[in-house]
């Protein structure tokens, strides 16, 4: 079985992800006869290969040797291809470490949105009846976002957005909410606030050009859950989600 699947893999895509990633890694630009004599390529086939990837934008030839080229993922910080992988990373080891289902959400375009949901199996997520964008004030992962916004932003936010009574633990009253968002934790959290027997607990994700938080979901009737233990996770996990998009945003003018 083995051996058939390998029949399908395109040698040629292989060997010029396998120069992409030795010039990726290298400390210093490295010419197309380093490349050959490491990767043990052919000279011609090294350099056809190099030829393509250079005219396709994913390596640059330099005077002394080639560097990645701008279409190179992790440089062009503003694809969101990158984001999502980056996301996905982060959600799926607090989904691993903790056992609850993690999201990410994200403040763009005066709006908040779900980005990326993974389900922990002993813990499914909140069926979202109603959508975010609509209920950011009754969700742990849309209060953390209010909070990060200033007072003009939080006000033209739920200017357009009805707080509708989603439980009976909803906070609708506009003051009351507000009140909170001003006075909260350093975390966000929603006890059955959008759906009953369910507890949310969110924290904060900044970067540059990035309003964002992490959220888990767990039944209301976990009993054993140490609630300082778990955020305190979770804000480890969102601190390296928040390094590693400031570094994709700003690590390729660093010198």
């Amino acid at each position: 079985m083995t051996t058939e699947r390998n029949h399908t893999l395109i040698a040629s895509v292989q060997r010029a992800l396998q120069l992409v990633d030795m010039v990726a890694n290298a400390t210093r630009p490295l010419p197309v006869k380093v490349l050959a004599q490491v990767s043990g390529l052919t000279l011609g086939t090294t350099y056809n290969i190099v030829r393509t990837l250079i005219h396709e934008g994913y390596l640059v030839n330099e005077p002394d040797g080639l560097v990645l080229g701008g279409r190179f993922p992790s440089l062009r910080p503003d694809d969101e291809g990158v984001f999502l992988a980056r996301v996905r990373n982060t959600l799926r080891r607090v989904t691993e470490e903790l056992g609850a289902t993690a999201y990410l959400s994200r403040f763009s375009d005066g709006e908040v949105h779900i980005v990326d949901i993974v389900d922990a199996a002993a813990s499914p997520r909140v069926e979202l009846w109603v959508g975010i964008d609509n209920s950011a004030h009754a969700t742990a992962l849309g209060k953390q976002i209010l909070t990060e916004l200033d007072t003009d932003g939080r006000l033209d936010y739920l200017s357009r957005h009805p707080l509708a009574q989603l439980t009976r633990h909803t906070i609708s009253d506009r003051r009351t909410l507000l009140n909170q968002l001003e006075h909260h934790a350093d975390f966000a959290i929603d006890e059955e606030e959008y759906a009953i027997a369910y507890t949310c607990i969110a924290v904060p994700v900044r970067a540059p050009g990035v309003i964002a938080s992490l959220a888990v979901s767990l039944s209301s009737d976990v009993k054993s859950v140490d609630l300082d233990v778990m955020v305190r996770r979770m804000k480890t996990s969102a601190s390296k989600l928040s390094l590693q998009l400031g570094a994709d945003r700003f690590g390729q003018f660093t010198i």
